[in-house]
Order: C-alpha cells, then sequence, then structure tokens
C-alpha cells in the first residue's frame, strides 16, 4: 500500500504508523463511565471508506488523515490533520 503524502509525495505504508480512526469523538473528562468504555472498546466497523490517522515518522513527521476503502485498502484522500487529535 502506498501513501501520497501531501508534503513529500507517494511513499510506502511502511514510512507511517497507524492511530486509528478519525471519526470518533472523545469524551469530556466528566462523561459517564459507560461513555468512556464505548469510546475506547465498542467501535463500528462497516466495509467501505474509513478516515484513519496516520502519522509519517519516517518522513515529514507530519499527521495525516487517510480516507481508505477497508475492503480494499484502495485510498481514497490524504490531507494533513488539523488541530490536535
Amino acid at each position: 500500500m502506498r501513501i501520497a503524502c501531501p508534503l513529500c509525495g507517494e511513499r510506502g505504508h511502511e514510512e507511517f504508523s497507524y492511530l486509528g480512526d478519525a471519526a470518533p469523538s472523545r469524551p469530556s473528562l466528566e462523561a459517564p463511565a459507560a461513555e468512556w468504555v464505548d469510546y475506547v472498546y465498542f467501535r463500528d466497523n462497516p466495509p467501505g471508506a474509513h478516515r484513519e490517522f496516520w502519522y509519517h515518522g519516517s518522513g515529514c513527521q507530519a499527521w495525516l488523515v487517510v480516507t481508505r476503502d477497508i475492503s480494499s485498502h484502495q485510498i481514497l484522500a490524504v490531507d494533513r490533520a488539523a488541530g490536535p487529535a
């Protein structure tokens, strides 16, 4: 799988570290324990396009949001992550 880094160009996925799903919102510190359990342990994993956080550690060290079809591993879009993850 190759990822087109917006700063470095196309690179092999070995240069990147996968962080996880970019969609979930972190609960507030005051949120009930059940909300934290859902956030940490329970995720939907339907087939199709997913937005994921990737870190280009062996390159420009930028955080990226990669939109990838998890059924085929086809990369649909790559954008720089904005703000804190």
